[in-house]
């Protein structure tokens, strides 16, 4: 979504990047571009007063770092204003220590805000929860049999009554919790197609009866500058404490995210791409600075490259890939992880620079199926043993996959180089695990990178070359 903005920033910096020294009148046509790159991105305007002043202050007056170019100093910048502007600090979901703990969701109707209740419980229970939806919009058609639907679907029930108060109904629904010992309950609001009296007022008496521990607002990303008004209505009349920003991949220009915090002051907690139910996840305000000024997101790669090896992958299988005993046979299952994962495209996007890949078109997002038609055309000594693959048996695979041997042969190389890289990377979280139940304090990893399992700046840019290479 904010692509278009992501790109008119890094074109900014390369700018800059070309000049050994910068004047004052570079950092105000610097300023000038970023505001108007903002503006276009659908900033709220009053929003971006405010961060341009601070951002230009800051350029003016700080000095060059030793270990920086003026430039990179410009960046450096923007990123911790940027940063600054999404929230600084994560904030997390919290929830009080009585049983249930309740979850209430509010917003307008299309904001995506019953299709978040689901996914809110799928990673809920995922984390070990046993959570409850229930649906109190008694208004829209077919608005509980959209939640029931949901809800079979992640394997979490869904209570609902016919009556038509939904103050009782989320009321019955936390009692109902309390009889089948349920630990959250996650009540979905009615919401209207635009901010009235009559909403605010429902929402208001269901967080009285109900006493909520979490009121988070889900709020459509591609709403834009218009959002603001929204959000202002329902912080000042329900008060709640964080924002789900639903729709974050579409095609709009996404301004609105970047307004909301700056703005109410509340911050945005989740983000949520696709209609999966995992594709809800924890927003960071630092890592999503990183992505919209071309930095990647290489720490959230890794993190969802480990959840979800361990969700598939059994102890022994792990441990022979952390001795690199790495099979084509285990080249294809991180195939169809990949694919699980949002496919090569959210892979390739999550790297520094990976966006500029993916517009350059250097991605081929049938890559890893052509791989896995040669893998098939295998016998199945030959995919756990491939070093037997002489010139002869590659020939032969060849024919039999409609590719040529250089094929084969590139497929090789490119396993031989992530079978280096899954043992790098299993062993380093292994030792850093190792390290977190012994209580012992480890020597750091020269050239490593905190949080990257080991993994230091070679390695991420071989995994980049890698994904160039696909």
């Amino acid at each position: 979504m904010l692509e278009n903005l992501s790109q008119r920033l890094q074109g900014i910096f390369s700018g800059l990047k070309s000049k050994g020294r910068l004047t004052g009148e570079d950092i105000n046509a610097a300023m000038r571009e970023i505001r108007l790159a903002l503006l276009e991105a659908d900033v709220n305007f009053k929003v971006v007063k405010a961060f341009v002043s601070r951002t230009k202050e800051r350029c003016l007056t700080a000095e060059v770092m030793d270990s920086l170019t003026p430039a990179q100093n410009v960046v450096k910048i923007v990123l911790d204003e940027l940063t600054e502007l999404l929230g600084q600090e994560q904030a997390k979901l919290k929830l009080s220590g009585r049983i249930p703990s309740v979850i209430m969701l509010v917003g307008l109707q299309g904001s995506g805000k019953t299709t978040a209740c689901a996914k809110l419980a799928y990673r809920l229970k995922r984390e070990g929860h046993s959570p409850l939806l229930v649906a109190c919009d008694i208004y829209r058609p077919a608005a509980a049999d959209q939640l029931e639907t949901l809800g079979g679907e992640i394997g979490v029930r869904v209570f609902r009554e016919d009556g038509e108060d939904p103050v009782k109904i989320a009321k019955d629904g936390i009692q109902d919790a309390i009889d089948n010992l349920r630990d959250v309950v996650i009540v979905d609001t009615a919401g209207r197609l635009h901010v009235d009296e009559a909403m605010m007022e429902e929402a208001a008496a269901i967080k009285e009866a109900t006493s909520p521990d979490e009121i988070l607002m889900v709020v459509d990303a591609m709403t834009g500058q218009d959002v603001v008004g929204v959000v202002q209505a329902f912080a000042e009349m329900v008060d709640f404490d964080g924002v789900i920003m639903s729709k974050m991949d579409g095609d709009a220009r996404g301004g609105g995210a970047l307004s909301v915090r700056e703005v109410t002051g509340k911050p945005i907690k989740f983000i949520s791409s696709g209609e999966k139910p995992d594709s809800l996840e924890e927003f960071h305000p630092d890592r999503m600075a990183k992505r919209i000024l071309g930095m990647g997101d290489v720490v959230s790669l890794i993190e969802n490259a480990v959840r979800v090896q361990q969700a598939e992958e059994e102890q022994m299988e792990a441990e022979e890939l952390a001795r690199g005993n790495l099979t084509l046979n285990d080249f294809i299952t991180m195939n169809r992880q990949v694919k699980k994962m949002g496919g090569i495209s959210k892979l390739v996007s999550a790297l520094p620079g990976g966006d500029k890949m993916l517009g350059s078109g250097q991605v081929d997002e049938n890559a890893l199926d052509e791989m896995e038609i040669i893998i098939n055309s295998m016998t199945k000594q030959e995919r756990e043993h491939p070093d037997v693959l002489n010139a002869g048996r590659r020939k032969r695979i060849a024919a039999g996959a409609g590719v040529t041997v250089t094929d084969v042969n590139n497929l090789m190389k490119k396993y031989n180089e992530t079978k280096k890289m899954v043992k790098k990377m299993t062993a380093g979280l292994a030792q850093q695990a190792g390290r977190g139940k012994k209580g012992k304090k480890g020597k750091k990893r020269k050239g490593g990178m905190p949080g990257l399992g080991g993994m230091g700046m070679g390695d991420i840019r071989r995994l980049q070359s890698m994904m160039k290479d696909l």
